[in-house]
């Protein structure tokens, strides 16, 4: 006996469609390494049709008031919430997630954000009109840019489509959101729930690969192209938009490095780094995978550590004492192994460096101590459970190392120095700084990076101004 597959459908204008030409992808639950769904492969005909159902429903959505698109928002967020055990499943399958820290982790804050954004909706800043030439008054315009082609990641396929789809709708633009190829069950469901929400063609949901991806990009209707991914995919972004000078917001890789002091209390350290280092499998630009600890507390830090990785549990969705799930996919598995594989000599596996199991894409917590900082798994992006620990001598070492990769988005110090907190606050060169905590993240303050981490905020008031575009009036006063 087969059972028979689930069709995911794109979202197009209000309809759920197959890909034009009928192509489709498997959709595998890398929990179990089984095909549970198909996914339209959708080609340039359906990307045509979401861009113009987008460009068609933009002039109707722009002119609704910051009061109508806020209440949209907060039905949207109801609605979510309503449904949440649905959504909760759906992203577990498709990514092999703890049902229980999905639920717990992930839900609330995506609600929290939509609410967010439809707040946002309605506090739009600028400079007061004033005279700034005699007979003259000058007047500042924010408005939306247009039509937003937003491609979302497989390592939180229903978070960043909040990140981007929110921001963009209350800003008034209308969207074209493409989830990635091995995660788009979730973001169909979406599409289901906002279907009743929000007028036809505001928001469209069209499945893919990276062609797929590429033709949005190029496309001449998006006067945006928003992407979170990889170096390589946000470097091709950019290229393809400068053709046409389209605006561009880039949330790429992360190497985060976490600076622990002397003074640091290593056992609250060891556990909360433990956390942000293997939660979602590593699989975060922000997770705390680059430690570096000062060299008098180097051999007792990398002992707890190894013991913490121990301790830590990998394993199906259903099981309530699992930390996280597997990897996304095959090709992700052999990717964290190659690192593990082609440790130079000097470096010591000090936990896991294994694959768990012989069903999905499972990967133990691991630790890896003795490491150089040109080292490739210190300077590359694992995007795996994988913690790398260096010891350090100083303040201006610690820095050094900590700002010699080619990736900035987040980082964080522990330390009781306050004023070494502030001094490193100030001269690590990336995006966000935690001070004796490491990855917690509001809606309300930003998320974004510098050098190879990409430019744009997701999150605050800082990304929903991304959405928008400035125009200066000026009027005599003459009549």
């Amino acid at each position: 006996m087969t059972t028979e597959l689930r069709r995911l459908r794109n979202y197009i204008g209000g309809e759920f469609k197959d890909a034009a030409d009928g192509r489709t992808t498997e959709v595998v639950n890398p929990a179990t390494g089984e095909v549970y769904a198909t996914a339209p492969l959708s080609g340039q005909a359906d990307v045509d049709a979401a861009m113009a159902a987008a460009a068609a429903a933009f002039p109707g959505w722009r002119d609704t008031t910051p009061s109508e698109r806020q209440k949209a928002l907060l039905k949207i967020a109801d609605a979510f919430e309503a449904r949440a055990d649905e959504l909760v499943a759906a992203e577990s399958e498709n990514t092999g997630k703890p049902v229980g820290l999905t639920a717990s982790e992930e839900l609330p804050p995506m609600v929290d954000q939509i609410r967010f954004f439809a707040g946002a909706a309605r506090l739009l800043e600028g400079r007061s009109a004033g005279e700034y030439m005699e007979g003259m008054t000058s007047i500042i315009r924010r408005e939306p840019v247009g039509v937003c082609a937003q491609v979302a990641p497989w390592n939180y396929p229903m978070m960043m489509a909040v990140w981007k789809f929110a921001p963009a709708i209350a800003a008034g633009n209308t969207v074209v959101l493409k989830p990635s190829d091995t995660t788009p069950a979730s973001t169909v469901l979406m599409a289901e729930i906002i279907d009743s929400i929000l007028p036809k063609g505001v928001f469209n949901v069209i499945c893919g690969d990276r062609e797929t991806g590429k033709a949005m990009v190029e496309h001449s209707t998006p006067a945006m192209a928003s992407i979170t991914g990889s170096v390589r995919a946000g470097m091709q972004v950019a290229e393809s938009a400068s053709k046409d000078v389209k605006r561009v917001h880039l949330e790429l890789g992360g190497k985060a490095p976490v600076v622990v002091f002397e003074d640091a209390d290593i056992a609250k350290a060891v556990e909360d780094i433990a956390v942000a280092g293997y939660f979602n499998a590593g699989q975060d630009c922000t997770a705390a995978t680059r430690v570096l600890v000062h060299e008098s507390i180097h051999d007792e830090f990398v002992a707890a550590l190894a013991k913490a990785a121990t301790d830590t549990k990998t394993g199906q969705p259903d099981d309530e004492d699992v930390l996280y799930g597997p990897l996304n996919n095959p090709n992700q598995l052999k990717q964290v192994a190659g690192f593990i594989e082609r440790l130079p000599a000097h470096a010591k596996v000090e936990a896991g460096g294994h694959q768990v199991g012989e069903k999905g894409y499972f990967y133990a917590p691991t630790v890896v101590s003795g490491l150089k900082q040109d080292d490739e798994i210190i300077q590359n992006e694992v995007f795996g459970p994988v913690i790398t620990v260096q010891s350090f001598t100083d303040e201006a070492q610690a820095l050094e190392y900590a700002n010699g990769v080619e990736f900035a988005l987040a980082s964080s110090v522990w330390t009781k120095d306050h004023g070494r907190a502030m001094r490193m606050s100030k001269n690590l060169d990336f995006g966000c700084v935690w001070i004796n905590t490491h990855i917690p993240l509001v809606a309300e303050m930003p998320h974004g990076g510098f050098k190879k981490s990409g430019y744009g905020k997701d999150l605050s008031a800082y990304g929903f101004e991304d959405y928008t575009r400035i125009k200066h009036v000026m009027t005599s006063l003459d009549g």
